[in-house]
């Protein structure tokens, strides 16, 4: 089966310019089948304050009711979606941005409002496998957005990281999925502060172990969990690092089995 790049960014990278300029370079470069998955979150969130409207967390997590769902929707699939498009299209590679509407390509169920209402937010519960192989079959690489729907008109807010694992591990039907997630760190780290303490190597056991010790940041925890579910999805490889992690022998943290 032919070799399938799958890169999720995000981080303070989807925020700072010629940061996110260097790693869209570097995605357009790579060779054969590839797709992009990004998040935005930390820009919804200032979005939202300039425009008054309230950003509730709990656990971490966002609750989007129906303003933060319209202010999220014009960001994600429109601003930071479309200009992503466009610049790749400026470095030779043929996008196309999706939300999980389009060609109806994510699909989720609205998150059940006990115990915590999280509003509309989407668990995934399918990806059109055939679909994005008939965009990788085209040459064209599909960008996709942390947007899902449900089937029945509504779009719902969803794990960036998720739909990134989840999409993955759908593709490695039909390809060699290696799973790369990008932000500002070189990977997982033992002490947040020390960008040198990567984790080489991070396997279930370890991260359970580290996870019950309280080493690794809560924030790294969701993150991790979606690895070890491509992995024992068929997924061939998942790494951890800073976007040069696609195209450089750089440090990071490699998941295994």
């Amino acid at each position: 089966m032919a070799e399938l790049k799958l890169v999720k960014i995000g981080g303070n990278v989807i925020e700072n310019r010629e940061a996110l300029a260097d790693f869209l370079e570097d995605f357009a470069a790579l060779n054969g089948p590839k797709v992009l998955v990004h998040g935005g979150g930390k820009e919804a969130t200032q979005m939202a304050k300039k425009l008054g409207v309230n950003v509730q967390l709990i656990e971490g997590r966002r609750v989007t009711d129906a303003k933060n769902l319209e202010l999220i929707t014009m960001l994600y699939a429109g601003k930071l979606n479309k200009n992503i498009v466009a610049q790749l299209q400026a470095l030779g590679c043929n996008s196309l941005g999706l939300t999980g509407a389009d060609g109806n390509s994510i699909l989720a169920e609205k998150r059940p409002s006990k115990p915590i209402d999280f509003g509309f937010v989407g668990d995934l519960t399918e990806v059109n496998q055939s679909f994005f192989k008939m965009l990788l079959d085209s040459g064209i690489s599909p960008v996709c957005c942390a947007l899902s729907h449900d089937g029945k008109g509504q779009l719902l807010n969803t794990n960036a990281d998720t739909i990134a694992a989840t999409l993955a591990s759908g593709l490695s039907d039909h390809f060699d999925v290696s799973l790369n997630y990008c932000f500002e760190k070189n990977g997982v780290l033992l002490d947040l502060e020390d960008d040198r303490s990567v984790i080489q190597t991070l396997d279930e056991t370890n991260y359970l172990k580290l996870k019950s010790e309280g080493v690794l940041h809560t924030g790294m925890l969701p993150k991790l969990e979606n690895c070890f579910t491509a992995l024992k999805a068929g997924v061939k490889q998942v790494r951890i690092g800073s976007p040069k992690i696609i195209t450089e022998s750089v440090n990071y943290t490699q998941i295994i089995n």
